[in-house]
């Protein structure tokens, strides 16, 4: 045989979360593409969140191995937090396209708006990078390997939409620009290994609930687009990949949400300082304060006091929406020893999620909580999805959230699925996040 008859197929991986089996019956064009392949339930580590389940799926490690702890992190040192930002050397473990880039047959990757992707060492990369103005605008932009990539791809397709990626008008044109851009990657390169991240169900089931006509809408618009996705591929490629379709992480419904920092500061342990704009919060002064993202927040101890960490989880042992309060070596439970982990973790009941507001009066929030400003806010905030017309501003009612996402995968509710159209890539019923990376490696020979 020749070289070209034994390489092995390429793989199309896309990282889809809130996808569910019971979304996949509804779903004609995914069954399709997926025909005669194999399905299994997908299982994500704790923390269930993005940021950490695509770094679990890329590395086959957990968060205490590549260091992946949240969609964000706390720099102990300089006393900053900083959401969704972090380089991809933020990673710690080498990932799937790096162990490619060895292969000797010379395999290529492409990886397309997942997290951490900045910076990667993927052949061909795009991912948003607004430019940052000195009057507080924003630019558009994405970083892209080549860099004179989203020149081209801006010329050709308009730019990245960034409002219609997140934030109340969230949708499907940015699943429209990220499907069109890769397929106009996949014509010009034929990546062995092309991985795109879509988030197109996910915020409506924020928004929303995971259930009702929102949701089922949101399916059917993003089966809709697979057609654009899986046309495009079909005339990029010569031999037709294989596709491996990856859930992330079930959405839940919530009916409750708990403030941590709120909680914290009326225990005397974080402290605001007054600014002209509002209530921010002062590292320097507070003794702890938490992180929150989604369903589990990191609460870290400022002032590195024992005592201080034990206080904190006793104070959470009995609050309403908290159903479990780690502190010291209890967070080896689900594997989050690791020195960007807080000294407590705090996991939210499956109803519940965690907001970050620390104002106790709503004409005391800073500036920024009333605008999307997923960098200034110091920890994850879903109420961005909705709009006030009333004071043309993003609201500050948490109880506006009806889904949400994050505490450990033990119900089968909490789980979303994987599929693959080559059958023998399922190994069994159920499969966990970390098994993405030996599927792909196993395909390509490398494991």
């Amino acid at each position: 045989m020749d070289e070209e008859t034994t390489m092995p197929k390429p793989i199309v991986l896309l990282s889809v979360p809130a996808l569910r089996e019971k979304d996949v019956a509804a779903m004609p064009r995914l069954r399709e593409l997926m025909a005669g392949g194999g399905i299994a339930e997908f299982a994500p580590t704790f923390p269930c969140v993005t940021c950490p389940v695509q770094a679990n799926m890329t590395t086959g490690q957990g968060p205490a191995e590549h260091g992946v702890l949240a969609n964000g992190c706390f720099y102990r040192d300089r006393r900053e937090v900083e959401m969704w930002t972090a380089a991809n050397d933020f990673i710690e473990l080498p990932q799937i396209w790096d162990l490619l880039s060895h292969h000797g047959g010379g395999l290529s990757s492409a990886v397309w708006f997942p997290l951490h992707s900045k910076g990667c060492e993927a052949d061909y990369v795009c991912t948003p990078a607004p430019i940052h103005n000195p009057d507080g605008s924003e630019s558009l932009w994405c970083y892209t390997r080549p860099p004179e990539l989203y020149g081209e791809l801006r010329d050709r397709l308009g730019h990245f939409p960034l409002k219609n990626y997140w934030g109340p008008l969230a949708g499907a044109p940015s699943s429209e620009w990220i499907i069109d851009s890769a397929v106009e990657a996949a014509r010009r390169w034929q990546p062995d290994f092309f991985y795109i991240y879509l988030q197109h169900l996910d915020y409506v089931a924020q928004r929303s609930g995971p259930d009702g006509p929102d949701a089922e809408r949101a399916v059917a618009e993003f089966d809709a687009l697979l057609t654009r996705l899986a046309e495009g591929f079909a005339g990029a490629y010569d031999d037709p990949p294989i596709w491996i379709v990856a859930g992330e992480y079930a959405i839940t419904p919530v009916d409750h949400v708990c403030y941590p920092n709120r909680i914290l500061r009326e225990a005397g342990l974080l402290a605001v300082r007054e600014e002209e704009d509002g209530e921010h919060l002062d590292f320097e002064k507070s003794k702890a304060f938490a992180m929150v993202d989604h369903q589990f927040s990191h609460v870290f101890v400022l002032d590195g006091e024992e005592q201080t960490a034990q206080r904190v989880a006793e104070l959470f042992r009995d609050t309403p929406g908290i159903a479990e309060t780690l502190v010291g070596t209890q967070r080896g439970r689900y594997g989050l020893e690791h020195p960007r982990c807080g000294e407590v973790v705090l996991v939210s009941t499956p109803n519940s999620w965690q907001a970050y507001y620390w104002w106790l009066d709503d004409r005391n929030a800073p500036k920024f909580a009333r605008t999307v400003d997923i960098h200034r806010k110091p920890g994850y905030d879903p109420v961005e999805l909705f709009f006030d017309p009333a004071t043309k501003s993003i609201p500050l009612d948490a109880t506006l959230v009806k889904g949400s996402h994050g505490v450990p995968a033990v119900d089968a509710s909490q789980r979303s699925v994987l599929l693959a159209s080559d059958p023998t890539l399922i190994a069994g019923p159920e499969m966990a996040d970390t098994d993405v990376f030996g599927i792909v490696l196993r395909h390509f020979g490398l494991q």
